[in-house]
């Protein structure tokens, strides 16, 4: 069964210099990924058309002021927010310098015109930050400026038990570190190194913010952005390192089914995914409104030694997502949420699970080949997977669509002709439309 429901093929695998690590892999632009290793090395992967196909190309990146020495902790990118532009990457590395080890972050940005998006260019772009601290993970979200706008910004967690803010000084070309109650105030205070954070902008100009610690100790809290303003916080406690922690919105069928035959979603509530190193994935629901006071346990899901890394996407375009769990069994387990009967409470379970040859690190769902379908790329210890979507069978979900669409017009075109008539005739007085024969 489980063979049954597997929607991906393997398309390509890159084996790397050395082994990456769970804060490893992230994505730089709209169809490119970067792939660190521990020695230093940083490798860029992307799709280009060779002889008149497209295939996989990986090649390793030249960042600067990155000894040869180094061991590469974390990574991560992003666009920046309009009306600004660029391409902003962040590498945190250890220098081993014989007597003591010394960290680093350097953020890489090219300001000149035209440059902005060139990898090449901008791994030559350097600004370059000792640190009194050994990071972890290295994180960007979006926050609302001091003149209304919006910006992006990093975030790095460290073993001094505090999240540090990493901003861009626009007027000074750089990026600069600020205090981070001064944006995030649900970030100080924390009780452990912080292992894995996730923030989620919702509706009415609020956010949910989530950490999961090595002591095991998860936080959550609603923020209202104007200001900001703590609303609401929560704490539960594990019993081991908390290794991911992923906020989402479950979507639901919130009409029957359209006349194309089609579904109708909505978002039903936002939820919280919390796995830790040797307990049960748990998924917390609606914790905009109740917090973690909900819980559904994954079962299973603590089968195959520790989860390292998850996802939540569509992968089936039923419209509902999908968890995926990567392990360091080496499995890349699926899970749905089956809704219960009348009065039964729902549940998520287990679709399909897949074998790797080594642990997985780092998942991440993306457009690589600019088909406008996205692939999943699978970071695992030995090197990284491409996994595409089966073209045939996405192909007949298509022409399914469009066939249901293309009835569903057909159908409703002549009841509406037939309507207007039958409405304008009801709209005339009797009187009237018996005089009217007479009238011409």
């Amino acid at each position: 069964m489980f063979g049954e429901l597997y929607p991906f093929a393997e398309d390509s695998f890159s084996r790397f210099p050395s082994q990456s690590n769970i804060y490893g892999l992230c994505q730089a632009g709209e169809q490119e990924l970067l792939a660190a290793t521990l020695k230093g090395k940083v490798v860029s992967f992307t799709y280009q058309e060779l002889q008149q196909k497209i295939r996989p190309v990986a090649k390793e990146v030249q960042f600067t002021y990155i000894p040869v020495d180094a061991e590469i902790v974390s990574i991560d990118a992003f666009n920046k927010s309009s009306p600004k532009s660029g391409l902003v990457v962040g590498i945190t590395f250890i220098k081993d310098s014989g007597d003591k080890a010394t960290p680093f972050l350097n953020i890489y940005c090219d300001y000149e015109p035209g440059s902005e998006f060139n990898l090449e260019s901008i791994a030559q772009s350097c600004l370059n930050l000792e640190l009194q601290f050994t990071p972890f993970q290295l994180y960007h979200t979006e926050v609302q400026s001091d003149d209304g706008g919006r910006e992006i910004v990093f975030l790095l967690s460290g073993h001094d038990q505090r999240i540090h803010l990493y901003k861009e000084n626009a007027s000074l070309h750089q990026f600069e570190e600020q205090p981070v109650e001064r944006l995030f105030p649900e970030l100080q205070q924390l009780p452990s190194n912080v292992l894995w954070m996730d923030i989620l902008c919702i509706p009415d100009g609020r956010r949910l913010s989530a950490f999961g610690c090595q002591n095991g100790c998860v936080g959550l809290a609603l923020v209202k952005q104007c200001g900001p303003e703590v609303l609401q916080s929560w704490r539960v406690q594990f019993d081991s390192p908390i290794s991911i922690v992923l906020l989402f919105p479950l979507i639901c069928q919130t009409e029957p089914d359209l006349p194309s035959g089609e579904k109708s979603f909505g978002v039903e509530g936002y939820n919280l995914l919390v796995t830790s190193t040797i307990e049960m994935a748990v998924v917390y629901r609606n914790v905009h409104e109740g917090g973690l006071s909900h819980s559904l346990c994954l079962a299973d899901s603590d089968q195959w030694d520790a989860v390292l890394c998850a996802l939540v996407i569509d992968l089936d375009f039923d419209g509902q997502k999908e968890v995926l769990l990567g392990t360091y069994g080496q499995e890349l387990l699926c899970y749905k949420f089956q809704h219960g009967a009348a009065g039964e409470e729902g549940h998520f379970e287990l679709l399909w699970r897949r074998s790797f040859k080594s642990p997985l690190l780092s998942i991440i769902y993306l457009d690589l080949t600019g088909d406008g379908l996205r692939e999943l790329a699978v970071l695992t210890l030995k090197g990284l997977y491409i996994l595409q979507h089966s073209l045939t069978s996405t192909a007949e979900l298509v022409l399914e669509r469009l066939a249901r669409r293309v009835a569903a017009l057909t159908v409703d075109t002549e009841p509406k002709a037939t309507e207007g008539r039958n409405t304008h005739e009801k709209d005339i007085p009797e009187e009237d439309f018996a005089l009217k024969p007479s009238s011409n």
